[in-house]
């Protein structure tokens, strides 16, 4: 799948296609549902079918204290949509100078002139350019100017299908892991680059895989069973997700210790599902008590496993 970031690296050749803008975060099977409708069009104009994204999403520029937690960063998207069959991914890089843009400029100058769309598959509640000016009504008028087509994307859905990410936030938030999975189509889970730590792990007698949520922060906390997919082989263990309050209270990372598993996989990216939340993240008094829980944590997850 082609990946083009930033606007300034459309070229033209990139010009024509049927396209979908949105968040995509999850890319649940809603969103499974608007990406089909997107190829089925993209074959009978015989055109690319295309994603726009904004990396930050709007609301982590606008409001970042209050931006709801990720499910899914743009690495993550990238390899859901190629696995659906999206064929171009447009990355815009989003920030106060192209929000200021106006809607018409957008349509113009974006959707129009870069992009040669032949047909946009859009949410009726989309909102675009400077001070959210532009909708749907004024996208279906464009498109009566400059011959492309637009289509809601409630068309394209079940009518029973009520999914949202905010829906699936709100599940993983209960620890409804189990609801969370039929609204994405597939269990939940963390991916992300080991990296060095502090080795303190090691020191209790439990090494940990190391990742780094960068800016996302996750919509899950606490201690799970997991399920670690590297790049050659699959692995179970138990995890942390959140700050390590007793330890040093570091911004959020995901720290795993993979049952019977002694390689070296600094560097490598791991994928870690999620498969029951055992407790929440508790300060202990000291490190001995730490290591005691960890111990638990580390027989109950087994427990469970074994029942898988």
């Amino acid at each position: 799948m082609q990946l083009i970031r930033g606007i300034h690296n459309i070229q033209s050749q990139d010009h024509g296609c049927v396209l979908t803008i949105g968040n995509f975060d999850g890319v649940h099977l809603g969103h499974a549902r608007v990406i089909t409708a997107l190829i089925e069009k993209a074959k009978v104009l015989n055109c690319i079918p295309a994603v726009m994204i904004f990396e930050p999403q709007p609301q982590e520029l606008f409001s970042p204290e209050t931006a709801p937690a990720r499910l899914t960063r743009l690495r993550d998207k990238y390899i859901l949509l190629k696995k659906l069959g999206v064929e171009r991914l447009i990355c815009v890089n989003f920030h106060r100078d192209f929000a200021s843009k106006s809607a018409e400029d957008f349509i113009e100058e974006l959707l129009v002139k870069q992009l040669g769309i032949k047909h946009l598959i859009i949410g009726d509640d989309f909102r675009f350019g400077k001070n959210r000016m532009g909708n749907f009504s004024l996208l279906k008028q464009a498109g009566e100017k400059f011959n492309f087509a637009v289509s809601d994307t409630a068309s394209f859905k079940l009518e029973d299908c009520r999914i949202s990410s905010t829906q699936i936030r709100n599940a993983l938030e209960q620890d409804l892991l189990a609801d969370a999975e039929k609204m994405l189509g597939r269990a939940y889970s963390i991916i992300g680059r080991v990296f060095h730590g502090d080795k303190r792990g090691r020191q209790l007698g439990f090494p940990t895989a190391n990742v780094l949520l960068k800016r996302r922060v996750s919509p899950i906390s606490g201690v799970y069973a997991v399920k670690v997919k590297t790049v050659e082989h699959s692995f179970y263990g138990v995890a942390n997700i959140g700050s390590r309050p007793t330890v040093s209270g570091i911004r959020q990372q995901l720290e795993v210790h993979i049952f019977n598993f002694n390689k070296d996989i600094y560097g490598q990216t791991i994928e870690v599902v999620m498969l029951k939340k055992l407790r929440d993240e508790i300060k202990f008094s000291s490190l001995d008590d730490l290591k005691k829980q960890i111990s638990q944590d580390s027989e109950q997850a087994k427990a469970f496993i074994q029942h898988l």
